[in-house]
């Protein structure tokens, strides 16, 4: 699963190195994953409203390696209860199994217990030919005792845990997910990605209170957007991120997937 890239390949898919594309169906129309040069897509989840039709999905599934995220809390996704949506996910379409962003799930929806439906989540997707990758955010050991590609989202000590896990003998797959702004302009990455960034908590509890997170961010609140997006994202120019690609794959990793945080075109 690498880009769709020549060994003489200038473009910025070759320079960064990253293995797939992950599309968010409410920033753009998921058929430009056939267009852009990763033989790899993902298609995130953004509530039940965006899901794209299986149409749309079972077109992309023809051109690429397809997988699409599913939180198990869902309805319509909850192994123990309504998983009517599964069945609308074309046959050559795996999935991402993840607990879910609270962002997209009703407040029953959180309440649901993670680690008894991703297990079973897990499965009924085995039994049904697929090979599902695990969201490990928030639920880590129980994503390991799921099994299947372990689905990290990058953060400021995934080299290091990455590097312990395989030293530990885990010898299964890893798979990284990362926004990437692949620019050398600092505005632009901060305002692709500073309140991303500013969303985690250590970044939130060392920023000024009020303080802006975008490009306007100024004295301490920059200084610490400006470390906090290099935690938490790939940003800087296109060989920049492919030294963090090969770092990440150095420590352990087997897949790195990027979200356009600026942009598809910015991938391409």
């Amino acid at each position: 699963m690498t880009a769709t890239a020549s060994a003489a390949d200038d473009s910025v898919a070759a320079r960064t190195g990253l293995d797939g594309v992950a599309l968010k169906p409410t920033e753009c129309d998921v058929a430009v994953g056939a267009d852009l040069p990763y033989d790899l897509v993902c298609v995130d989840y953004e509530g039940r409203d965006s899901r794209p039709p299986r149409d749309a999905l079972a077109a992309l599934a023809a051109e690429r390696d397809l997988r699409v995220t599913t939180p198990v809390r869902a309805d319509g996704f909850d192994p123990r209860g309504d998983d009517s949506l599964v069945a609308g996910l074309p046959d050559a379409a795996d999935r991402v199994l993840v607990a879910g962003h609270g962002a997209y799930l009703t407040d029953e929806e959180r309440r649901r217990a993670v680690a008894p439906r991703l297990g079973e989540a897990a499965a009924a997707a085995r039994a049904a030919g697929g090979k599902p990758w695990v969201g490990t955010e928030g639920v880590e050991r129980v994503a390991l005792a799921a099994g299947g590609v372990q689905y990290e989202l990058l953060s400021r000590s995934t080299e290091r845990d990455l590097r312990g896990l395989r030293a530990a003998g885990f010898d299964g797959g890893v798979a990284v997910y990362a926004p990437v702004v692949p620019v050398d302009d600092e505005d632009a990455v901060l305002d692709a990605v500073g309140e991303f960034a500013a969303r985690r908590r250590p970044v939130r509890e060392a920023l000024p209170e009020g303080a802006a997170t975008d490009a306007s961010a100024t004295g301490r609140a920059r200084e610490v957007l400006s470390k906090a997006v290099r935690d938490f994202a790939l940003v800087g120019d296109p060989d920049a991120v492919g030294e963090r690609v090969a770092a990440l794959k150095a420590a352990g990793a087997d897949t790195v997937v990027g979200y356009p945080a600026a942009g598809v075109d910015t991938l391409r």
